[in-house]
Order: structure tokens, then C-alpha cells, then sequence
């Protein structure tokens, strides 16, 4: 045999081997860390009861209004319901573990032992609602049009995949340019397929009341363009029996109707219009269902727990703007923030103070010092981090209950001055150009109006002046999504699992990315290499440090005012509707709730 032909058998062997070394064995479900809690044939979730009867409607309520059908673009306010109902995944979450996907549209997922690729297998039984299947095309296409035309978090996600094909039948592989990233293969295991084979991107991103073709339980059936939109569910739905779903998705209808005014919503389910209604603002809570329904139990009012971490609701800073370039000044603006004062008179007392971006949870850094890995993580960084955040014994400043917070305005005082900031008559001004410490809290409720004036009347005393406007729904999305505001309050909520979105959210890369949730402009070396580690770690341990490694770059960095969060889920509904006995980790899921026969 000639060495030509040697050598040509030696590199196929070679390849060969790579290929098999490169593959692993096709699993039902995937976890972040760790082992999927529930076995391959698993009949149901935990947290759902799979003897729900089906029928009735579903009545909820949303502040504000909509004006498009496709939840996946930037240009315009998307429906709601639209991703939950029609719309399905590669495979579905499970909402009683941190990150675990089990199959859904894909049977099997097979991650290579490389982790440079991932490779989900199609169920054949999968169809779109107009009946037609769900191919390994409409996944690519779906795939391509999310990282070319979607909104920002997926082109930033699929960034990172250079490549995605067809294997066999109804194989798709996803490529990836590095091994570093493990959550990859879950974001991808939750991306959005749509009948998108065919379909161009002019089509795609033209906002409009028609919606994609999905392959989910419900299809829209009635739309009043910006005020309702109703969902019924699809009796033919291919994915009715499989494990993921059974005993979910149990009403025959679901209803979103849609309110100017939260007051207007309000009254709308104590009058019995709406059924079920997540409060989010504990006066109400506290005073707003002393009602006669409430009371002989037409109307039940109960907490569910939760064990996500509470995330970070704060007013932001939108550090773009000159105004707020100095961190003494946002500093200083954080220390005239009554936390005390503001819970007591406003809430009743029932928050808790937001004191780290993954509150309430083993990832938030408050109160713990950083451990090794930690401090060899931010070493590169010897400015990115207060000494006080760094050993754990920083305290947001917290006001005082009885309204005098003279010892934090002397404090906010100085570290004005130190910004070259001078009192100049009744006004703070810039010692050198004479511009006024003065700016514009953008709001899209007028139930923000209390908070935000009372925030604004604590700046008084020092000269500052800040100003309450609020827009309707729409012309805040656009606002927001080109960053034309000076403040915002926003809540980024958490998970047990922090991975990708973290980039969408304070990546350099995204700070000018119109859509993204990088609404304080974040651009941090120190904050993208924390993010970096996060997602390449191996270890449990070295995941939690890296989190919180990032939690105290993004405190040290005062780019926002914490605000508060509620100590459990506060839900009020008529007593027609059942839900499951067992609470998932994630807390109350309504897509597991019914209503009684009649």
C-alpha cells in the first residue's frame, strides 16, 4: 500500500475518532449543574396536578397597551401571552430546579463531550397550529432570524454560534466558537421556533396584529388592537400528553385586558371582570381588598412563597448623561433615598430593603466577606471594588422612619462638594459651568407617582431638582429602548441560575445596544470579566463566587438606588379558581391553574 494512501486512511481514522470523542450519548433532559432531578419517562412535573379538569376562561388584567403580536423584535410593545401560549421552545424549564430543561419540541438533547457543540433531535410528532410539522428548517430559520433581526439578548446569545445545520432527519447541531460559555446550550435549548422557513426578514420585523404561526396550546383568537386579546386553547395540540405539559394549560380561554390606569384595573377584579391579580404594591395589599368578597370568600387573598432571589428594583441612573458621569453623584443621590421613612409611610412597613442584584438568595454578597476565589477574580481590578463591599460590612444608607435624615444629607452634602458641586442660593450647581443638579424621572404609571415624589421632595433640601413625567406604555418602551431618559425605576428580576442575560444587562457590549436592558450604561472591564467567569465556571462553588464577585462590582459601581421587594408573592383571586397544592421554586406558575366545574 502506497503512503499515500496510508496517510489518507490515518487522517479518516483520526477524524473518525474525533468525531465519536467529540459526541456524547442523547439525553431526555439537561441541568446546569448537576443531574436533571426528574428520570427519563418522568409522567408529569411535581408542582402540577395532573388530573385537572380542563374548560372555563381565564381573566387577567395588564396596565398599559400593546402594539404588535410578535414578542421577538424591538420595534414596538409586544402582547402579552404571546411567548407563554403560542410560541414553544427546543425544550421546556422546569420551575422546581435552578436550570433543567426536559424535552419539548426536541426529544433529546446531546451536548459533546468538547462542549463546542450541541445537537437537539426534532420529535416528529411536532406540528405548527396550521398543522404543519415542525422541521429542522423552521429551527434554523427561527435560529437565523433571531440572531440577525431579534432583540438584543438573542443577537447576543447567538453571537456566539457560528454555525447551525441539519443532522439526519430531524437533527439540528448548533456549533459554538468556544467551549468556555455551559449555559449555551440551555439558551439555545429555550430559543423561540416559529414557522419561520421561508420567511424573510422584512417579513419578520414588520410589527403587526397578525402573529407568527407557533406550535404552542393556544392560538390568538380575538384582538382589540391595544385594549384585549384572547387566547383559546387548541384541542388538536400535538404536545397535549407529554410529560412537560401534562396538567398544564387548562382553561379553555385566556383573556388579557388591558388598563390606562391601575386604579381602573384594580376595581376591574374587585368588581369580578378579572379573576386572579398579582399585587405588587403592599399599601394595597394592606388596605385595597378590605372588601365584603374578600371577606366572606368570594375573593381569596394568600401569599405564595418563592425561591428565586429577589433581584434588583432600584431607580436607575442613566450614566450616559453628563449629569450622572460622576459616581460621588450618584453616590450622594443614593444617600437622600428615606429608605425608612419611605417603607413605613408609602408600604406599610411589609418590603425589605433590596440590598445586592441577587437579594434574598446564597448569590447576594451582602453581608458576606469574598472569599478567595473571589479576590483572585477581582485582583485585576483594585479599584472596581469598595473595601467596605469587598468584607462584607457595607449598609445602604438607610434614612430614618421619622422622616429627619439630616446625618445622610450631611454626607450626601460633602461628597456633592467633592464633585465640584456648590450651593448656589436654593440650588446645587456646577462649580465651574453653573448647570443646575437638576433631572427627569421617566415613569409609565401614576401609581410610581408617590415613591417618586417622595424621592424627589429628599432632594429639595440640597438644591436638587427632579422632575415626575409620565407617558403612556408606548411612548416609554420607546424611551427606554434608546435610553432617552435621565432615571427610570426598573426591576431586573434573578434566578439561582444567573448566566447570558448578565450581558444583555451590563456588558460594555450592549450599553449602546438600543433594546438591551443596559439601561444604566454600564461599561466596566471589571463587570464583563466577572460575567466571563460566571459563565466559564466547572464549579458549583466558583459559579456562587463569581456571581457574587459580580454583585459587588456592580454595587461598588452606585448605578442605581436600591428600592425594596415584597418577602413573598401577594395574589388575590375568586374562588373559582384551583391551583395545585405544591408551590414550585419559581412560585405561583398560572399556566398549572383551573377553574371549577360548573
Amino acid at each position: 500500500m502506497s503512503i499515500g494512501k496510508l496517510s489518507l486512511i490515518a487522517s479518516l481514522w483520526l477524524s473518525f475518532l474525533a468525531c465519536v470523542s467529540a459526541n456524547a450519548t442523547p439525553h431526555h433532559a439537561i441541568a446546569i449543574r448537576g443531574e436533571p432531578s426528574l428520570p427519563n419517562g418522568f409522567s408529569h412535573f411535581p408542582y402540577v396536578n395532573p388530573d385537572a379538569p380542563k374548560g372555563g376562561t381565564l381573566r387577567l388584567g395588564v396596565q398599559g397597551s400593546f402594539e404588535t403580536l410578535n414578542p421577538l423584535i424591538v420595534a414596538g410593545v409586544p402582547a402579552s401571552g404571546i411567548r407563554e401560549f403560542c410560541i414553544e421552545s427546543l425544550m421546556a424549564r422546569s420551575l422546581d430546579e435552578p436550570f433543567t430543561l426536559y424535552g419539548l419540541l426536541a426529544e433529546t438533547i446531546d451536548v459533546a463531550d468538547d462542549r463546542k457543540s450541541v445537537t437537539f433531535e426534532i420529535n416528529p410528532r411536532a406540528k405548527f397550529s396550521d398543522r404543519q410539522p415542525v422541521t429542522p428548517e423552521d429551527v434554523i430559520a427561527s435560529f437565523e432570524l433571531l440572531k440577525t433581526k431579534g432583540r438584543p439578548n438573542h443577537r447576543t446569545y447567538f453571537a456566539k454560534v457560528p454555525k447551525a445545520e441539519k443532522v439526519g432527519d430531524h437533527g439540528v447541531r448548533f456549533t459554538f466558537e468556544d467551549a468556555d460559555d455551559r449555559e449555551l446550550p440551555l439558551i439555545l435549548g429555550l430559543m423561540p421556533v416559529f414557522k419561520a422557513h421561508g420567511m424573510t426578514p422584512e417579513q419578520f420585523t414588520a410589527g403587526s396584529m397578525t402573529p407568527l404561526i407557533g406550535s404552542g396550546p393556544y392560538t390568538v383568537s380575538r384582538v382589540d388592537a391595544g385594549r384585549s386579546l384572547t387566547y383559546t386553547r387548541d384541542p388538536e395540540y400535538w404536545g397535549k400528553d407529554l410529560p412537560v405539559n401534562r396538567g398544564r394549560f387548562n382553561f379553555d380561554e385566556i383573556r388579557f385586558d388591558y388598563f390606562r390606569d391601575a386604579s381602573v384595573m384594580l376595581e376591574a377584579f374587585r368588581s369580578g371582570t378579572l379573576d386572579l391579580r398579582l399585587e405588587e404594591d403592599p399599601g394595597r395589599w394592606a388596605d385595597a381588598y378590605n372588601i365584603p368578597a374578600v371577606h366572606d370568600g368570594r375573593i381569596i387573598k394568600t401569599e405564595f412563597p418563592i425561591g428565586l432571589p429577589a433581584g434588583m428594583s432600584a431607580l436607575v441612573f442613566n450614566t450616559r448623561r453628563a449629569i450622572f458621569s460622576d459616581p460621588r453623584v450618584r453616590r450622594a443621590l443614593m444617600m437622600l433615598f428615606n429608605a425608612e421613612w419611605v417603607n413605613r409611610t408609602l408600604y406599610n412597613g411589609l418590603f425589605k430593603r433590596t440590598t445586592s442584584f441577587f437579594a434574598r438568595s446564597y448569590l447576594s454578597s451582602a453581608g458576606r466577606p469574598a472569599d478567595a476565589y473571589e479576590r483572585k477574580l477581582l485582583a485585576p481590578f483594585p479599584d472596581a471594588v469598595r473595601p467596605a463591599i469587598l468584607d462584607g460590612t457595607y449598609n445602604f444608607p438607610a434614612g430614618d422612619a421619622s422622616g429627619n435624615n439630616r446625618s445622610n444629607q450631611r454626607a450626601a452634602f460633602k461628597l456633592l462638594t467633592d464633585a465640584g458641586m456648590v450651593l448656589k442660593g436654593e440650588r446645587m450647581v456646577n462649580a465651574k459651568t453653573g448647570q443646575p443638579l437638576a433631572f427627569e424621572i421617566l415613569a409609565n404609571s401614576n401609581a410610581q407617582e408617590a415613591l417618586l415624589l417622595s424621592y424627589a421632595r429628599s432632594l429639595e433640601p440640597l438644591g436638587i431638582v427632579a422632575r415626575i413625567r409620565v407617558v403612556d406604555s408606548a411612548q416609554y418602551q420607546g424611551r427606554i429602548s434608546t435610553f432617552d431618559f435621565d432615571m427610570i425605576q426598573n426591576n431586573w428580576p434573578a434566578s439561582l441560575s444567573p448566566g447570558n442575560e448578565q450581558l444583555f444587562r451590563w456588558s460594555a457590549k450592549t450599553a449602546n445596544a438600543q433594546g438591551s436592558f443596559n439601561f444604566a450604561g454600564v461599561k466596566n472591564p471589571a463587570a464583563d470579566a466577572m460575567i466571563d467567569a460566571m459563565l466559564a465556571a466547572d464549579t458549583e462553588p466558583d459559579f456562587i463566587s463569581s456571581v457574587r464577585a459580580l454583585d459587588r462590582v456592580l454595587l461598588s459601581g452606585d448605578y442605581v438606588v436600591p428600592l425594596f421587594y415584597p418577602p413573598a408573592q401577594w395574589v388575590a383571586y375568586w374562588a373559582r379558581l384551583h391551583h395545585p397544592d405544591k408551590t414550585p421554586l419559581f412560585g405561583y406558575a398560572v399556566d398549572t391553574w383551573w377553574s371549577e366545574k360548573k
